[in-house]
């Protein structure tokens, strides 16, 4: 992706970035606005917060050993946090996490209410 160097150059990207964040895979402002991807970005919907944070959880361990800081892969805090992410959930709050990976990668991951969203109620669930 070019750097924009200039004023014109920075009001360009904005509107590329306006124009494409909905059918792109990079997460939105608000973690609600994930409700408007479509939904072949949805990697999976749950009925009950405890389903949704063992995803979580599963995924969050497939990942650890490539997570660039030792305090993420700890299994001890990856067991907590999918604990307190299913309280979040639960609560019918939003969860958007992210980690810094090895080879300066990123990983994010957002689990979204939608029955309705508490942040954004006028969003729909997602449909396959």
């Amino acid at each position: 992706m070019p750097t924009a160097t200039g004023p014109d150059e920075v009001q360009q990207r904005y509107r590329e970035a306006v124009a494409e964040w909905k059918t792109s895979d990079v997460p939105p402002i608000e973690t609600a606005l994930w409700l408007l991807k479509p939904p072949s970005q949805v990697q999976g919907t749950w009925d009950e917060p405890k389903a949704a944070a063992e995803w979580l959880g599963i995924r969050l361990t497939a990942y650890a050993p490539r997570f660039a800081s030792g305090h993420d892969q700890d299994t001890t805090r990856l067991a907590f946090l999918t604990t307190s992410v299913t309280e979040r959930l639960a609560g019918g709050g939003d969860v958007s996490l992210g980690f810094y990976l090895r080879a300066a990668l990123f990983l994010s991951v957002a689990l979204v209410t939608c029955s309705p969203n508490r942040a954004r109620p006028e969003l729909n669930c997602p449909t396959a």
